[in-house]
């Protein structure tokens, strides 16, 4: 055959096809994936022919000329109905996104094949250290060895499994209101550590981050790094304006590594969530969500240098400095900031509780080897400052910046707090920063006064208002427990405070079913941790009774009546525009009332998204009636005997009810179609 034929044949064909599959779908009204829809227009052009020749067997040359044009029409209706039937029946066993296309399938085989490759490395290592039964449902024994046993075998495998595992283990530590506190202890042990890139690696990384090279940038840049770990690594430099500063620098590749390990972690906690009980309990899944977002956040070194911005824009006590960022030469994976002359309290007091000092946790690190190493703290000034003081500081910007402005440090530990050189506090490592809304503020603050007056109706009231209250609650039990709890940890001489008191309380909101909200999670967990910090500052400071003191002296600041002048000051100039409006109003209302022209116009369907979705609910209605209606003459035209032949075989009454049962599918099919779509 010549090859100019069979190119038009091919192409031809290739026509065809692509008619029948716009045909179907344009017939179906609804948009399908180039393959799904070529596949439905090579399905019917292979069907029209044996149709049609079915069909031609019947007619004579006796019959009429536009006999033959009825039976094309019925054989190409037909095919197009296997068509239409294909992307239905397609539709309603492998719905649409589903499945990748073929182009995203290939351009994912190869992260899919890392990925599997992970997955299984990382359930090796669980099934290594004895944890493989867990993850098939299994409870950790009740008794407290069992639990303690269960509990450093996950902390090895998290340590042995990498940054992101490490990381996850150091937030499941900070959350004694899901876990027990064996758990928390033990994976309060991790810290994530990590060799030091090379140089040349991370210059390559300054060089696309920063303005200019290396040497063009900064007066002085330190290729030694001052700290290390697995996400960061610190610099000391200097700029050309001769300020003295830290750099803190992505690892090269560490995206990579993160993004497949929170795959990992998504799919770990979707098969304890649907596997094991206690895996639902906790709220495994939003647990893995929320650590993804925050792990996100802190890969982006601009977050963090935002949230910096915010705290030191907020701090109003000169005895707390924050490190101000140098943001034109901060990026997505350099931030540079103010160095910190000073000695992290971790290194100043070995009693601290240990939690994460890394990343820069790092730089925290760096300020301490700037200032001269380990061994330099407030004594260099000349006179030892006062823990006790320092402490009730700390503590008074923290509960300021958590009651008052909204935006506090969520991250207080030791490695994150510096003893500066000029006796006054350093706070570091912005990457985890809490943010409360007026409202939640407002319910805290109650929290807090309901607790102070011992009142626990009050505090049981206000903690229904801070985390979402559920259908059923006994309210009565509640208030027992609070005043239980109140009388053991706030009352009397034996009162203590602590870390303990805030399991406890978890403890009382996890046993009525009650879920803590993130942010207000944030809030027990810096001030769980600053009571270690506090501790390690100074030993035998009480918690308790410096936050009454605060809550006191800021409660007083709020009655005071230049404060109390000004809030109704505000509240009248926002309400006077209102006031001078309503005369004017009532007076039309009363107007109208009285010459009984008062009415009200209630306009149903004002959204246009209730009207379109109530408009294709009814098209819907009328589609399925007239597929009744046509499918219901059909079998009533092929149950009638005689009337004018079309053929010898076939009446005109059938070959009616033939295309009527076309029509009748046709739009049945549009109504199924709709109904398998997910995304309608």
């Amino acid at each position: 055959m010549d090859v100019g034929i069979t190119i038009v044949i091919a192409v031809t064909v290739l026509v065809m096809i692509g008619a029948f599959a716009v045909a179907a779908r344009r017939l179906l009204n609804l948009r399908f994936g180039v393959v799904r829809g070529l596949l439905a227009g090579a399905l019917a052009f292979l069907l029209a022919g044996p149709i049609m020749q079915a069909l031609a067997g019947s007619v004579s040359p006796q019959d009429s000329s536009l006999t033959p044009l009825w039976f094309l029409i019925l054989a190409v209706a037909c095919a197009l109905l296997a068509a239409m039937v294909f992307l239905a029946v397609a539709e309603a066993l492998v719905p649409a996104g589903s499945l990748p296309g073929p182009v995203e399938l290939a351009r994912s085989l190869r992260g899919r094949a890392a990925r599997s490759r992970r997955y299984f490395a990382i359930v090796r290592i669980l099934a290594r250290h004895g944890l493989g039964p867990y993850l098939r449902g299994r409870r950790p024994d009740d008794g407290a060895g069992g639990r303690a046993r269960v509990a450093r075998s996950l902390r090895l495998a998290l340590d042995e499994a990498g940054v992101t595992f490490v990381k996850l283990g150091q937030i499941m530590s900070t959350r004694p209101d899901l876990l027990p506190a064996e758990f928390i202890d033990e994976l309060a042990l991790l810290r994530d550590r990590a060799a030091p890139a090379p140089w040349e690696q991370v210059e390559r990384v300054l060089a696309e981050e920063l303005p200019g090279p290396v040497e063009e940038v900064f007066a002085e840049f330190e290729r030694r790094p001052l700290a290390s770990a697995s996400i960061a690594q610190v610099y000391a430099a200097r700029l050309r304006s001769g300020d003295r500063v830290v750099v803190k620098v992505r690892r090269p590749g560490i995206t990579e590594v993160v993004e497949r390990d929170l795959d990992i972690v998504a799919r770990l906690a979707l098969t304890l969530s649907a596997r094991t009980r206690w895996g639902r309990a906790i709220g495994v899944r939003d647990l893995a969500r929320g650590f993804a977002e925050a792990l996100r956040e802190e890969l982006d070194f601009r977050v963090e240098a935002a949230n910096m911005a915010a705290v030191a824009a907020t701090s109003r006590d000169a005895e707390v400095h924050v490190p101000a960022p140098h943001l034109p030469l901060s990026g997505r994976r350099v931030l540079v900031m103010e160095r910190l002359d000073g000695t992290p309290l971790d290194t100043a007091a070995p009693a601290s509780r240990p939690g994460d000092a890394a990343d820069a946790d790092a730089w925290g690190t760096a300020g301490a080897e700037a200032a001269g190493g380990a061994g330099h703290d407030g004594a260099a000034t000349g006179t030892a400052p006062d823990a006790g003081a320092l402490a009730r500081t700390l503590l008074g910007t923290l509960l300021r910046q958590i009651m008052v402005d909204g935006v506090f440090h969520a991250d207080p530990h030791p490695g994150n707090i510096l003893l500066l050189a000029d006796g006054r506090l350093g706070l570091l490592d912005f990457g985890s920063v809490g943010r409360l809304d007026g409202s939640l503020r407002a319910s805290l603050q109650r929290l807090l006064l309901a607790m102070d007056r011992g009142d626990p109706l009050g505090v049981a009231d206000a903690l229904l208002e801070v985390v979402p209250r559920p259908d059923e609650i006994d309210e009565a039990r509640l208030e027992r427990e609070l005043g239980r709890f109140m009388a053991r940890h706030m009352n009397g001489a034996g009162a203590t405070a602590g870390a303990r008191m805030f399991t406890d309380l978890f403890g009382i909101v996890s046993g009525h079913g009650l879920s803590v909200p993130p942010e207000v999670a944030a809030v027990f967990r810096t001030l769980a941790t600053v009571e270690g910090t506090l501790t390690a500052l100074a030993p035998g400071f009480d918690l308790v009774a410096e936050a009454r003191a605060f809550g006191a002296r800021h409660f007083a600041e709020s009655r005071d009546p230049a404060t109390i002048r000004r809030a109704v000051t505000d509240e009248a100039t926002a309400l006077l525009p209102m006031l001078r409006r309503l005369p004017r109003r009532l007076e039309r209302i009363a107007g109208a009332a009285e010459n009984g022209r008062l009415s009200v116009n209630v306009r149903l369907f004002a959204d246009e998204r209730d009207r379109t979705h109530v408009t294709g609910m009814l098209h819907q209605v009328l589609l399925t009636v007239l597929a009744a209606t046509a499918g219901i003459m059909a079998v009533l035209l092929l149950g009638v005997d005689g009337g004018p032949k079309v053929t010898a075989q076939v009446g005109l009454y059938q070959l009616f009810a033939y295309n009527l049962l076309v029509v009748a599918s046709i739009l049945a099919l549009r109504v199924l179609v709709v109904i398998f779509r997910r995304d309608l």
